[in-house]
């Protein structure tokens, strides 16, 4: 069973990392090009931290998805994450436990981009071309 399993798991890393970088994307999108808002939700200032936020959401997002400089990408991204879980979640005065405080998220991203810029970019991407 392992074996069967192992063969698939380059397959599996990458669609790990491209679903992760879209998803962020996404995050970014929503912040800085006003797609995807939900209703009730405004775009930041673009001279913001938010409006920060969001330009390296749209562009490490996609760098991560396409693969392109991976491991910087993900670990500007990661570390991005780490600001946003202590800065709107942890300190904001919404409870310690990241589920009290809804930080979770921040937490896996941080966690999850930090592997991946370790781990590098794998099949499926423009820096293994």
């Amino acid at each position: 069973m392992k074996t069967m399993l192992d063969q698939h798991k380059d397959t599996a890393y990458a669609l790990l990392r491209i679903v992760a970088g879209f998803l962020f994307f996404c995050h970014g999108a929503q912040k800085i090009l006003g797609l995807m808002l939900r209703e009730g939700q405004s775009q930041p200032a673009l001279m913001s931290l938010h409006g920060l936020a969001g330009v390296i959401e749209l562009v490490g997002g996609l760098m991560i998805a396409a693969g392109f400089l991976t491991g910087i990408a993900a670990f500007i991204c990661s570390g991005q994450m780490a600001v946003a879980h202590f800065y709107s979640h942890q300190f904001a005065g919404n409870g310690f436990w990241p589920i009290q405080n809804r930080g979770e998220l921040a937490i896996i991203y941080c966690f999850l981009f930090l592997f991946i810029a370790m781990a590098g970019a794998g099949k499926w991407s423009v820096d293994n071309r």
